[in-house]
């Protein structure tokens, strides 16, 4: 039998999940809304559940922890600062995973992961912000 034996594979090795999980999460985390295939999604929800609940706690050692996962401090300080914040009196369920059809070319199945109770305004800031994009203005 076939009961709970682990996670997803998505025919990668156990490195390369590990590192598209983080930077995964952190895209997550800096727009808080990410379109990516189906299963990618429902394996990315327990790992993001788990970081809201180690910025929840707040602590030193829950910041190193996250840190250990994350790999990058932009993220890891929005974590703290904003998100865990934002979901203190939340006893889970901080994410959702939204089906969004079929992708063009090989009809994988396509899903849009986002918090809650996100920030529309997030959604691309960061990167206008990186290319200075927002200082631009038509005429």
């Amino acid at each position: 039998m076939r009961h709970s034996s682990g996670y997803r594979k998505l025919n990668r090795t156990h490195e390369h999940r590990k590192a598209m999980f983080a930077n995964m999460a952190g895209s997550l985390i800096e727009h808080e809304q990410i379109k990516t295939t189906l299963p990618k999604a429902k394996e990315l929800r327990p790992i993001i559940e788990k970081l809201i609940t180690l910025a929840k706690r707040g602590d030193l050692h829950a910041r190193r922890q996250a840190g250990a996962q994350l790999k990058q401090d932009i993220y890891l300080e929005r974590l703290f600062e904003i998100l865990g914040p934002r979901y203190q009196s939340r006893q889970g369920g901080y994410v959702r995973v939204l089906r969004a059809g079929f992708r063009y070319g090989d009809m994988a199945p396509m899903a849009i992961i986002e918090f809650v109770d996100r920030d529309p305004a997030a959604k691309g800031a960061a990167d206008k912000a990186r290319t200075g994009a927002a200082d631009i203005v038509e005429v």
